[in-house]
């Protein structure tokens, strides 16, 4: 598995494996992306939601949603393509490491 983190309020949009473009109709199915119950707060109260993806997605788009502040210069991106996934122990290296609140939602899941 891979994972990434992403911004509230961003959402995934395409995916690239192997072969180049996630076709749907070539893979028979969607990518699996799922947004997992763990994120990182900062000061400012952001959140940042950690991403669990397969281990045939190489690069992923992620665009602001409807629900971003396009009116905020800080946050009036397009889109993004993370070409650099990370794994288990690079997020666990990444959570002992920012100075940063981390919210585990449902913990009673676990």
């Amino acid at each position: 598995m891979k994972y990434f983190f992403l911004s509230d309020g961003w959402k995934v949009g395409r995916v690239w494996g192997v072969g180049g473009e996630w076709n749907h109709s070539a893979w028979r199915r969607q990518p699996d992306i799922q947004q997992l119950n763990l994120c990182l707060c900062d000061s400012r109260n952001e959140k940042m939601w950690l991403y669990r993806v397969e281990d045939a997605v190489l690069m992923v788009e992620v665009q602001p949603g409807p629900t971003v502040d396009r009116t905020d210069p800080a946050k009036n991106i397009g889109n993004v393509t993370l070409t650099r996934l990370i794994d288990a122990e690079q997020v666990l290296e990444r959570l002992g490491t920012i100075a940063t609140r981390c919210e585990i939602s449902n913990p009673q899941l676990m």
